[in-house]
């Protein structure tokens, strides 16, 4: 049953600070992938990046989110979550995509130390090249993009329940 919302979009937009609130104005579960990695390989994201690199951590994250079974959950995914096909195919089955997109400016605002946050970066890459990268992937994975800017959190999480309520949340199916 497709039943879940999927979060995606690029570090610091706030899909794990929105899931959780969006989990509890529709009486959901909330799920951060990150976290689910972290626990299963018994390791931080920063640790297993520098213990298997960039490709090993992405096979890794691939693998996990592949396999979450969940229903009536607010999953909130990493931001290389769409790297992975199996995963986005497996998120596509099980839920409804929401792609939380905020402009290069103020994204460069919000983040700090992009590898102690557990970024995926390869070598020689800036946070415009993943941005760049990344934002192709994103829309063409989403249901639905929700344009962050000039928007606090509340207005944000404004916008995406009016889009759950103009749908059957138990069924979520667009």
């Amino acid at each position: 049953m497709k039943n879940n919302i999927v979060l995606i979009g690029m570090p610091g937009v706030g899909k794990s600070t929105i899931g959780v609130i969006l989990a509890k104005e529709l009486g959901y579960q909330f799920m951060d992938t990150d976290l689910i990695i972290q626990k299963k390989e018994n390791r931080l994201l920063r640790e297993i990046i520098e213990q298997e690199g960039v490709d090993g951590f992405l096979d890794v994250e691939n693998q996990v989110n592949s396999g979450i079974e969940a229903e009536r959950t607010v999953i909130a995914t990493g931001g290389s979550a769409v790297y992975g096909r199996e995963a986005m195919k497996h998120f596509r089955e099980i839920g409804t995509i929401i792609y939380l997109r905020l402009p290069f400016e103020k994204l460069r605002e919000r983040l700090g130390n992009l590898r102690g946050r557990g970024v995926v970066l390869k070598e020689n890459q800036s946070l415009r090249d993943i941005f760049e990268e990344r934002s192709v992937l994103y829309q063409q994975y989403a249901d639905v993009i929700i344009d962050e800017e000039n928007k606090d959190i509340e207005s944000t999480l404004r916008e995406i329940l009016n889009f759950c309520l103009q749908i059957d949340v138990d069924e979520l199916i667009l």
